[in-house]
């Protein structure tokens, strides 16, 4: 039986057929790979899918989040090995520690003098106040103080009072069984106030601000001869920077910087955001303290709208420890008192040479305005997580409703970062600071925000453009900020008072020359900081 031959004109239509059916094949694959939560390219594996938007209650918070929303996010396709292709053939002095770092190491074991606690003459009650970072360096400093009245210290009361009315207890936020034991040696703590001193007369005390030793051993102790118990009604800068005993300060560097861990669901998540960024390749961690709590305090409004002053004055306004009320905007900033914008941190960036590709993790709260202050930002580096989207929303869920235990996520993954950035130098900047210091001086950049509102000003003008002039003058300004090793700064001349003491750099800010050694100095592998 002889087959019938297609016509030519029929050959060519059927070629045109399979032509168009392998396109469309080809394009739904390729587009499968890059958008499909699902696709095997993905960097993490299924359980590491980026949750939906209802998920996370976008709908309730639609404008403080929507920097967060994505059609496609970045994990979700190939790119990760681009950006560590492209990241390793920059300069490597952008991420390495500064070059001067100077081989500094943890020297916290106590001298051949120290001794164990001796006995207990009563206990010390210690109400925290501040967010997260105020809180730890309160309880660090109760630790020490405990040491020098010899008193044991009842497990820290965490303030839930604050603006951010966190309901967190100790152990919430801490792992409060490490916490005792690591500093069985250098204090007695109980989890509880026995009950037979439950109801017994407590001295309330307000410790008065950065008093030395002589102040406690002198007048604080004389109180256990009328009391068993006292009562801290505050913990913050109740303790003395600077002139303070070796095996004092030694003290206060372990308690913050070793015994102070994160609660064990903290740690395992924390850990698990910083793989995730690492999937990227090196990243820099941002502290982006532009959000309400902050601009209201600060009364900086630069680049907001008449309606979002308004509000950050009204809360500024109703809230009564928040002392300072009237404050021009305007001079704050000239003054670099306000934390830099989303877009200038961006601008910042730029000028110290860091690629558009470069991974940023957004350490924050909900950026105030979301997505109409974070576009700019967003326009110089598309590539920003956050813990939302690193995170799915069953993995977040058990920290989303306590501030404390969201920053501290944030404050694990800044401390591993390969770069940290502050656009505002508060108490976890400073914190994060301190503890990179403490690990060997990773590169910590601190913005000169007084030198940079002039020049972001003078582009606002534009009588200066972005580029390499503009670059020249920023990386040249920072130089000298990056992280490198220096003594704490004593108090700034001519002051007087608390102000003296407020002027000074903050002890857990640089831990040098107190807790640091050099590398060829006597330290045993004990003495070495636990990796976070």
């Amino acid at each position: 039986m002889q087959r019938r031959r297609l016509r030519p004109s029929s050959v060519a239509a059927l070629r045109s057929v399979l032509t168009c059916a392998i396109g469309t094949v080809s394009l739904v694959a390729l587009l499968a790979v890059h958008v499909s939560p699902s696709s095997s390219s993905s960097p993490f594996p299924p359980a590491y899918t980026l949750p939906k938007r209802h998920e996370l209650g976008y709908a309730s918070r639609r404008a403080e989040l929507a920097w967060m929303q994505e059609v496609a996010p970045p994990q979700l396709s190939k790119a990760p090995t681009a950006f560590r292709q492209e990241a390793s053939q920059e300069s490597e002095k952008l991420w390495k520690p500064p070059s001067n770092h100077g081989g500094f190491v943890p020297c916290v074991k106590p001298t051949s003098s120290y001794s164990p606690p001796g006995e207990s003459r009563g206990y010390l009650l210690v109400s925290t106040n501040g967010g997260l970072n105020q809180m730890r360096a309160g309880i660090s400093d109760m630790v020490a103080i405990a040491r020098i009245i010899n008193a044991t210290l009842v497990i820290p009361i965490l303030d839930k009072s604050s603006f951010w009315q966190d309901s967190s207890n100790f152990s919430d936020v801490f792992d409060e069984d490490f916490f005792i034991h690591s500093l069985a040696n250098d204090v007695k703590i109980m989890k509880k106030l026995p009950k037979e001193f439950a109801a017994a007369t407590k001295s309330v005390k307000y410790f008065k601000s950065w008093s030395g030793i002589e102040y406690y051993r002198d007048k604080i102790s004389q109180l256990w001869d009328y009391h068993k118990v006292i009562r801290a009604a505050k913990s913050d800068s109740r303790l003395a920077n600077n002139n303070l005993p070796p095996d004092i300060q030694k003290l206060r560097c372990r308690a913050f910087y070793q015994a102070l861990r994160f609660a064990p669901g903290i740690e395992e998540l924390g850990k698990l955001l910083v793989e995730r960024m690492r999937s990227y390749g090196p990243f820099i961690a941002l502290h982006l303290r532009y959000e309400k709590d902050m601009l209201a305090f600060s009364g900086c409004t630069y680049g907001l709208s008449a309606a979002e002053a308004n509000e950050l004055t009204t809360i500024r306004e109703s809230i009564p420890y928040w002392k300072v009320k009237d404050i021009d905007p305007l001079q704050q900033r000239s003054k670099g008192y306000c934390p830099l914008t989303p877009k200038e941190v961006g601008i910042f960036l730029s000028a110290l040479g860091y690629p558009s590709s470069t991974p940023i993790y957004i350490a924050a709260g909900d950026i105030y305005g979301g997505d109409s202050h974070m576009v700019d930002l967003q326009s110089h580096f598309p590539i920003l997580m956050s813990k939302e989207k690193l995170a799915s929303a069953d993995e977040l869920q058990p920290f989303r409703p306590y501030a404390a235990q969201m920053a501290a996520l944030d404050y694990i993954v800044s401390v591993e970062s390969d770069v940290f950035v502050s656009s505002y130098l508060g108490n976890m900047a400073r914190a994060v600071e301190g503890h990179r210091r403490f690990l060997g001086h990773r590169r910590t950049i601190t913005p000169d925000r007084k030198a940079l509102v002039h020049l972001f000003d003078k582009i606002e003008r534009g009588s200066i453009k972005e580029g390499k002039k503009l670059s020249d003058m920023i990386s040249e300004i920072h130089k000298r900020r990056q992280g490198s090793p220096r003594k704490r700064k004593g108090p700034i001349s001519g002051t007087r008072g608390n102000e003296r003491f407020r002027s000074e750099e903050a002890f857990y800010e640089n831990p040098l020359p107190d807790c640091l050694c050099r590398l060829e100095s006597d330290v045993t592998s004990s003495q070495r900081p636990r990796e976070i």
